[in-house]
């Protein structure tokens, strides 16, 4: 992969950020380029043939030409539908940054990192996706969140914008926890949940201005169980692949 990947992550959780995720991978799919996504930790999943999956991993996983088994796309799958450390600790597993990190660079990349294959041009994958849960401080562990895994595996971050009431506060807190972080937001996305919230476009306009980053494109909402290459039309890849 001559790229970091990139890391999704969302001011909310239930805004759409698998399915915008999976609609990058299924532009960059389009353009020819060899994609994969990993979703490290989903909580909220269901047993199915004696294991249990989760909805959006299986999302990326179709939208992605990796060939990947279920156990590389979600290696911590996790039953009940809240947060992930607190789901963990009842299943009895321990989430730590270093083994989610690890796994990542196997999945991803060779184990030298990110960083030698940008330089080598060696990588298997030209756009990669890693995708959080929730938002961008969802804890981990005690001490550990989501936001430690993006800093540990070197990715760049993209933010989805659920637009609705409270978005701004949201995003705008989003951004400066990423910016703390010693990261730069690679671009965010104003994706309608649906139905659209009040001052739609004044809203919009106020997150144009503010967060420090381009913005990758705006979604309307597409109706439930909307396929992810509906999306695709409304994004520019061309501010990640520059």
């Amino acid at each position: 992969m001559d790229r970091p990947p990139f890391f999704v992550t969302g001011t909310d959780t239930e805004i759409g950020k698998t399915f915008i995720a999976a609609a990058l991978l299924t532009g960059a799919r389009a353009r020819g380029l060899r994609c994969a996504a990993v979703k490290p930790v989903a909580a909220g999943c269901e047993l199915r043939d004696g294991r249990l999956v989760n909805e959006d991993a299986l999302a990326l996983l179709g939208a992605s030409d990796a060939p990947f088994d279920y156990d590389t796309m979600n290696p911590v799958a996790l039953e009940p539908a809240i947060a992930p450390h607190v789901a963990a600790a009842r299943a009895g597993v321990r989430l730590r940054v270093d083994d989610l990190a690890e796994h990542c660079r196997r999945a991803l990349g060779p184990r030298e990192g990110f960083e030698a294959v940008a330089r080598s041009g060696a990588g298997r994958f030209d756009f990669a996706v890693i995708e959080g849960a929730g938002g961008w401080l969802v804890p981990l562990n005690d001490t550990e969140t989501l936001a430690d895994l993006c800093v540990a595996v070197g990715a760049r971050p993209v933010l989805v914008v659920g637009m609705r009431l409270g978005c701004l506060n949201h995003a705008l807190l989003t951004a400066r926890e990423i910016e703390r972080a010693g990261l730069h937001l690679a671009g965010w996305v104003a994706n309608d949940p649906g139905p659209r919230m009040p001052a739609f476009e004044e809203n919009l306009a106020t997150l144009e201005a503010r967060l420090p980053a381009p913005r990758l494109g705006t979604v309307p909402y597409l109706g439930p169980g909307a396929e992810p290459r509906l999306a695709v039309p409304f994004l520019d890849l061309d501010v990640l692949l520059r």
